[in-house]
């Protein structure tokens, strides 16, 4: 079922984006609903930055529409931006300047913030990715993790109604990844939509409510996590010395079983039709010793390397 379009923070509709002859972005129709965390996954050269980008007004769409918090982009550019707090392709700071100082120059910038709450909201910000203890110290010495942590204090310096993050997580410990998976789940709560691209499939599926996956430019799947992941082909894999009764008992069942991993070992993709315990009271019954029996797969992993080919990283 389709989310009505008032309940979309991001809407686009055919949105391409051609370099020369060749097509970053290929017509894709992205819908993220508000309050969501939304997961943005695809290979490296997929075309999620520049798709980010477009819905930034960072760069012109070459066709298609473009929706953000309900008003047409870049036309409503000005009155979209302030309610918007994005951290795209890595941070940018003056490095000569702290990073209080860094973030005092970056409000004053912006027209629409108020002088007279700008300490305490520098202040509150540094706070929430914890880098109080490092506000004076000059921006060039922060580490690649401590200029990702000041760039989402730069996003978070008023109140959003969508995050928009590029990789938040590049350069952070596991601490850090830690704390920024947190923040990201407090602004969710406070109703905030966060949209976030990364290359780390653990995060996604530990934080997202929502996700999409791209390749080469083109949409191919999106929805929520828990249907994305139902998506992904499963196997059932069975131990035991008697493979040609166990093979006899899960071609029965509608099954194709394989060798695959061990002398002892058979494997089968499972369809959502054919229950494991099926599987298990039938083998029992034919006599099958059993020495194990599980179920992999149905994992966002396992639709991402479906859909496009390639594998993920999946550390966290």
């Amino acid at each position: 079922m389709s989310t009505p379009d008032a309940a979309l923070a991001i809407r686009t509709t055919g949105l391409a984006k051609v370099f020369r002859k060749q097509r970053a972005v290929d017509g894709i129709d992205l819908a993220v609903p508000r309050g969501a965390v939304f997961g943005f996954l695809g290979p490296n050269g997929s075309g999620k930055t520049t798709t980010i980008r477009m819905l930034l007004g960072l760069s012109s769409a070459t066709g298609g529409t473009i929706e953000v918090l309900g008003e047409p982009m870049p036309k409503a550019l000005h009155d979209v931006l302030p309610r918007v707090g994005a951290l795209v392709e890595g941070p940018a700071f003056y490095p000569y300047l702290s990073g209080r100082a860094n973030l005092f120059r970056f409000d004053a910038a912006d027209p629409t913030s108020d002088p007279r709450t700008r300490k305490t909201r520098v202040a509150s910000a540094l706070d929430r990715v914890g880098l109080s203890h490092a506000a004076d110290k000059k921006a060039h010495a922060y580490s690649l993790g401590m200029k990702q942590r000041l760039g989402l204090a730069n996003a978070l310096l008023a109140p959003r109604d969508l995050l928009v993050l590029d990789e938040p997580t590049n350069g952070l410990d596991p601490q850090g990844t830690r704390e920024v998976r947190n923040l990201i789940r407090s602004l969710a709560d406070d109703g905030t939509t966060v949209f976030v691209s990364s290359h780390l499939l653990a995060e996604i599926e530990q934080v997202c409510t929502h996700a999409a996956v791209m390749r080469t430019g083109k949409l191919v799947a999106q929805g929520p996590l828990d249907e994305l992941r139902a998506a992904g082909a499963r196997t059932v894999t069975v131990r035991t010395p008697d493979l040609g009764q166990a093979g006899t008992v899960l071609s029965r069942l509608g099954l194709t079983p394989r060798h695959e991993g061990g002398a002892d070992v058979l494997v089968a993709d499972l369809p959502p039709e054919v229950l494991p315990e099926t599987i298990t009271t039938e083998l029992v019954r034919a006599d099958v010793r059993v020495r194990g029996l599980t179920v992999g797969g149905g994992t966002l992993e396992d639709l991402f390397v479906a859909l496009t080919g390639e594998g993920f990283d999946v550390a966290a």
